[in-house]
């Protein structure tokens, strides 16, 4: 009973590439920089200026009470004291599909929206944000459904039993298209302007910005807030901001054909089939349980969450198992990453870097501190920094290559710092922002420090999640304001915002603000 499809990475590319005309002669002929983006509030020169943080969110209303609501109004009062918001990904759960977005985004955010005052009538694929809104997409913003949860397919055994069972998985009749419905709800889609003179028109209207890199997309909070593409970059107050899609350099290389590579196989293909049995195990007895009993609703939450961990193991486990495969990544990517860095680095105007993707390459979260994915991000995002660190030689005179790291992926809130890795992703802070909403997860029981080769590569600080027991259970939901101060080296204040879900009731809780 497979719940989710995982796209390949090159059908991933090729259908953004599509939906935003990657290079189109229209836009290479107006030399139009279709990576970045300038935010036109008039207030983009100030040295001191805030941000809030928002991540895997989109989940529903969770039985009677909202998270990502409950969130959402704890950032309602710093609204006007904010620039922005990032949001690390994982918009809309299950499978990103276009039919949970009033549900799932615009209902929860409504007051960040133009119009968000009457959310019934605003449609996924029209919103313009009052506070500008910049995400990148998660795993689930690109999952499809699998055939047998087609609607074609009602009659089959796992689908009646999922369907019997008491889970609200937000699961409707379709996925999310590759994508396609966090490209028209966020980028802008221009696939849509097919008559004559229409693309025209509309890139001489709004890719009007003129930088170093030619020009771009203006950002307008409220009346035009369309991004260029799946990862761009932006800057403010003298900080780079660089939003990376992390779902198309994620793929592991395959497990060799070697006698250790056959019994690694073994061993996943073993804990494949335990995990599909307890996620048969887990509809079997959802069904059995009464939602109206407080209980038992939280016994259901428990299982919902459960059911959501056991899949992302399961598709993370399915790429290592991928055979007559050839490992994909996304080199165009992670080339411009590179080389942005660089630019950044000999552009005296530019005092600090900020990296914003989904996938976390450094956590202590029990379910995802040791996935494939985590390395093979940890080593993609390293080959990138030492190219930068060799290519800049002394120009950073000892300070980290860039300042700060925020992810999502893995549901808690973290900070972490690694320690000299042996690579030049050394001394950099990284913030994991990903219980914005969904169901929250523990953090690992081997501890705080994270080994490699005998290292201590990072060390985690602080970690909000899941916790106690039975009646003592404690679900701490978060996002975070961030404030920018310094003229020169900036100092980033992170605080934390947590609404606690314990006892079936919420509790707003304050915690001391981190410094960097």
């Amino acid at each position: 009973m497979k719940l989710v499809s995982d796209p390949a990475i090159a059908k991933k590319i090729r259908k953004m590439n599509q939906r935003v005309r990657w290079q189109d002669p229209l836009i290479v002929e107006r030399n139009i920089d279709q990576t970045r983006l300038v935010l036109e509030d008039g207030q983009t020169d100030n040295p001191e200026f805030s941000f809030l943080v928002v991540g895997d969110s989109g989940s529903g209303k969770h039985r009677g009470h909202n998270p990502q609501r409950q969130v959402a109004e704890l950032m309602l009062p710093h609204h006007n004291e904010s620039r922005f918001m990032l949001h690390t990904g994982d918009v809309i759960y299950l499978v990103g599909s276009s039919e949970y977005y009033q549900q799932n985004f615009i209902q929860p955010y409504r007051e960040f929206i133009l119009g968000g005052e009457h959310p019934k009538r605003v449609a996924y694929d029209q919103m313009v944000f009052k506070l500008p809104i910049l995400p990148v997409p998660g795993n689930h913003d690109y999952y499809n459904l699998p055939i047998l949860l087609s609607f074609a397919s009602l009659t089959t055994l796992p689908l009646r039993r999922l369907l019997r069972s008491r889970l609200d998985l937000d699961v409707g009749l379709h996925g999310s298209g590759t994508g396609d419905a966090y490209a028209r709800a966020f980028l802008d889609y221009l696939k849509a302007f097919q008559l004559p003179g229409e693309l025209n028109d509309h890139l001489d209207q709004y890719y009007t910005a003129k930088t170093d890199t030619g020009r771009c997309i203006s950002y307008q909070p409220g009346q035009f807030t369309r991004l260029p593409n799946r990862y761009y970059t932006f800057r403010y107050g003298g900080i780079d901001f660089f939003a990376l899609d992390s779902n198309t350099f994620n793929d592991p290389p395959p497990l060799p054909k070697t006698k250790e590579g056959d019994a690694n196989r073994r061993l996943l293909e073993k804990r494949r089939e335990d995990f599909e049995q307890e996620k048969l195990e887990i509809v079997e007895i959802s069904a059995k349980l009464r939602p109206e009993n407080p209980s038992e609703a939280d016994q259901l939450d428990d299982f919902h969450a459960k059911l959501s961990q056991i899949e992302e193991i399961i598709v993370d486990i399915d790429k290592q198992l991928a055979t007559n495969k050839t490992t994909l990544t996304d080199t165009e990517q992670l080339d411009w990453l590179k080389q942005r860095l660089i630019e950044s680095w000999n552009n005296s105007e530019v005092r600090g870097r900020v990296i914003y993707f989904h996938h976390p390459p450094y956590v202590t979260e029990a379910t995802k501190w040791q996935q494939a994915q985590t390395l093979i991000i940890r080593d993609r995002l390293r080959e990138v920094l030492n190219a930068v660190a060799k290519e800049i030689g002394s120009l950073n005179q000892g300070r980290p290559l860039v300042d700060l790291v925020i992810n999502g992926h893995a549901h808690c809130l973290e900070h972490l710092e690694t320690m000299d890795t042996g690579h030049a992703d050394s001394h950099i802070h990284w913030i994991v922002c990903g219980g914005s909403g969904f169901s929250l997860r523990r953090q690992r029981i081997e501890g705080a420090d994270l080994i490699e080769d005998n290292r201590l590569v990072a060390r985690s600080h602080l970690f909000i999640g899941r916790n106690g027991q039975g009646s003592q259970k404690r679900r701490p939901y978060s996002g975070l304001r961030i404030d920018v101060k310094g003229d020169g080296q900036p100092k980033f204040i992170v605080r934390p915002l947590v609404a606690e879900w314990h006892q079936r009731q919420w509790h707003n809780r304050e915690l001391e603000p981190l410094i960097i």
